[in-house]
């Protein structure tokens, strides 16, 4: 693989439009055409390819982007999804969900032109929910990882071109899904008995083996974490054309104005993931214009440098709230634009 050696912000460029509102990924429901059209009824300047684990085992997080790996194979176990020599059931069954996502797609988005968004767990997070098939998590071996990060590049490369051929008109933007790397870098993870913890992963270490994923994909990259304590300065400098959080979680303002400086466009989370009583959209974007100053940058570049979502995915919400979550965030977005 040659990595590509454009920057994150360059790579954002290259999106050519201006995107007021996305989503996160998943959403409630189990029906894969329903949730595609009400995506791109809701978020047109933005749309993505919904993530439905209320499907089941082989929708969720871990078991979907099982799915995409390639040459390697997993099962599901009674402690979780672990690395087999062969697949199973599981696997199989998680490679028919994203194929009936893919036919949705072809059936529902014909004809659409611009960015479009695919998710899939990012290296660490996924290494983390991955045994090896001798016990321990995948986070804590090197060639484990090593493995892992070839496979789930190949296989998100691959997914990029199949959503290509089935929306030529589509912009592809990939996000990867990191929920897990605060936890790698703090030694927070459980160890497969529960009796411990594993032991942290150095920043350096986390960096470099994401950098690696990031440059060798073709398209702009989003690294998305919701957790506390999102290291998004090393986010940013493994190349992360942008950098998706949930706004009331940042405490590093430093860390988000080197982003922008960076030319690294920001996702920024403003309305819960789960159902909760939301404000006017206008006080939303009245929320966001008063950060954006916190960070001391001018007015008129703000609807270019972020991009609004909901904190997290929406797949624990009521459909009524999902909806609404993402109604209220195209919405909140109007009122950035400059008049």
């Amino acid at each position: 693989m040659v990595p590509n050696q454009s920057t994150g912000g360059d790579r954002w460029s290259s999106v050519e439009t201006r995107c007021g509102a996305t989503g996160i990924g998943s959403l409630p429901g189990t029906d894969p055409a329903e949730a595609l059209r009400t995506v791109l009824g809701e978020l047109p300047d933005l749309p993505h390819l919904p993530e439905l684990p209320g499907r089941g085992a082989g929708a969720d997080l871990i078991g979907r982007s099982a799915a995409l790996l390639v040459d390697l194979a997993v099962d599901l176990t009674p402690a979780g999804w672990r690395l087999v020599p062969r697949p199973g059931v599981d696997q199989r069954r998680a490679s028919e969900f994203l194929a009936r996502d893919l036919d949705a797609l072809h059936d529902g988005a014909e004809g659409w032109t611009g960015p479009f968004k695919v998710q899939a767990a990012g290296p660490w997070t996924l290494a983390a929910g991955l045994e090896r098939s001798r016990g321990e998590r995948a986070v804590v071996d090197p060639g484990a990882r090593r493995d892992l990060g070839q496979s789930l590049v190949e296989g998100v490369a691959a997914h990029v071109a199949a959503v290509r051929a089935r929306v030529p008109g589509a912009r592809v933007v990939v996000q990867f899904d990191e929920p897990s790397v605060p936890a790698v870098l703090q030694g927070g993870l459980p160890t497969a008995s529960g009796w411990g913890k594993l032991p942290a992963v150095d920043a350096p270490d986390v960096e470099a083996e994401l950098a690696v994923l990031v440059a060798a994909l073709p398209v702009p990259v989003v690294v998305h974490c919701c957790a506390p304590r999102m290291p998004l300065d090393l986010f940013r400098a493994a190349g992360a054309a942008a950098l998706s959080f949930d706004l009331g979680l940042v405490q590093d303002l430093d860390a988000v104005g080197s982003a922008v400086d960076a030319g690294t466009h920001l996702f920024a989370g403003v309305v819960p993931g789960t159902d909760a009583s939301l404000p006017a959209p206008k006080a939303t974007a009245s929320r966001v214009r008063a950060w954006w100053n916190e960070l001391g940058f001018p007015a008129a570049g703000l609807a270019d440098a972020v991009t609004l979502t909901p904190a997290c995915g929406l797949a624990g919400a009521t459909p009524g709230y999902a909806r609404a979550a993402m109604a209220h965030v195209r919405e909140a977005a109007r009122y950035l634009q400059p008049e």
